[in-house]
């Protein structure tokens, strides 16, 4: 080793200075071309579905999208997409992708299967890089700057004149319009899971008022055995007697006295769900009481009237304060409604006429089932019927 090192530091005496400095630098251009052209290649769609993974699962996804057929005739490929074009940006990318040779070596996604079960995480690692750069890839061929409002849908303008202004990303409401969505792209979260574990460990009391911290099934019967309908997440109810694992609630409410009545409300005239029943249990004199006469919905012309019930569900759901709920649901819609565009105010409209709003907007959102039931009716509870007529 000692010798090397002496023969390095020491001037040749075969090979002049001038001959070393071309004879580097023409190693240093062959070097450069070959690590470029090496570069380019890893950069080529071909490339890309050369992994069995992509070829069979999200390149034929592509295929019928309008990123890979439209009427101007521009295509985008994998690394349009995926793929930084600035220099130290795709370098990263690249060293960052290496590792999905790895999965590919030792066969971690090669089934339609295991691609399927590993999606959402694959799918949550590229939003949150596209997140992080702000859609750069996208942006390469759109820019808020080049587009021509006018030649937008009153629907489109509606949206993308407010992102625009955000500078926002463009994958924050453009998820899925390359591939599909993963199928269990909804995930609990967890500050409702930690409601819901506090309702587990609470210790209920008779005669005490709660509300329910996510639908849950009722029963005829303390055993749970037989079905009777299911009680809608925030609903309050009374609770009448605990057995066991079971407690036994009542449930006043308001219901049309057309049809079956198997849906009970909140109020009168509002249609902010408390329960569904199943038909024989809302028909069913023995069960239900009414309690005051029908009156006429002046908006509707149906007549209503109030009822209570009292039956049976599994322990664990139930929480004294309201707040808690409306707190949870408050945060999620003001964070994940505002993600596409500014979202209204509570009391901006009225208690039946959010479900048709929110169900337009909860499409661009990764809500549960629960927690979309908590956030609607939080806005129908705090809609311009119950803040004094706010709008």
């Amino acid at each position: 080793m000692k010798k090397f090192w002496t023969t390095l530091r020491r001037p040749s005496v075969h090979i002049s200075l001038g001959a070393l400095t071309i004879g580097g630098f023409v190693a240093g251009v062959i070097f450069w071309g070959g690590f470029n052209t090496a570069l380019e290649v890893t950069n080529t769609e071909q490339f890309c579905i050369s992994c069995h993974e992509m070829e069979n699962n999200v390149y034929q996804e592509l295929q019928d999208t309008i990123h890979w057929s439209n009427r101007s005739g521009v295509r985008a490929t994998c690394p349009d997409c995926h793929v930084p074009h600035n220099w130290t940006n795709k370098i990263a990318r690249k060293m960052q992708a290496s590792k999905e040779v790895w999965g590919t070596v030792f066969g971690t996604i090669d089934t339609r299967e295991k691609f399927l079960d590993k999606r959402l995480e694959l799918a949550q690692h590229e939003w949150a890089r596209f997140a992080a750069n702000g859609s750069l890839e996208c942006r390469n061929c759109h820019d808020y700057n080049s587009m021509d409002w006018d030649k937008m849908s009153d629907t489109a303008q509606r949206f993308m004149k407010p992102a625009a202004e955000r500078d926002q990303s463009c994958v924050d409401c453009h998820k899925g319009i390359a591939h599909q969505l993963p199928e269990t792209m909804v995930f609990k979260d967890p500050a409702l899971d930690q409601l819901e574990q506090r309702a587990h460990s609470l210790k209920v009391k008779d005669g005490e008022h709660y509300y329910a911290v996510k639908a849950i099934t009722l029963y005829l019967d303390e055993g749970l055995t037989q079905e009777a309908g299911e009680l809608e997440a925030a609903a309050p109810v009374t609770l009448v007697q605990r057995k066991g694992g079971a407690v036994q609630v009542a449930v006043p409410s308001w219901r049309k006295t057309r049809g079956f009545g198997r849906v009970w409300y909140e109020d009168f005239g509002m249609n902010i769900p408390n329960m569904v029943l199943d038909k024989a249990v809302a028909q069913n004199e023995q069960l239900v009481e009414v309690t005051s006469e029908a009156k006429e919905d002046p908006m509707t012309g149906l007549p209503w009237e109030q009822v209570n019930i009292a039956l049976w569900a599994e322990s664990g759901a139930l929480l004294p304060d309201a707040d808690d709920l409306w707190s949870y649901a408050r945060d999620t819609y003001r964070s994940g409604c505002s993600v596409c565009h500014s979202q209204p105010a509570e009391g901006h409209f009225d208690a039946n006429t959010w479900p048709g709003m929110f169900a337009g907007m909860v499409g661009f959102t990764n809500m549960d089932a629960d927690t979309q039931a908590l956030v609607l009716k939080y806005l129908q509870k705090h809609s311009s019927d119950y803040a004094g007529g706010a709008h």
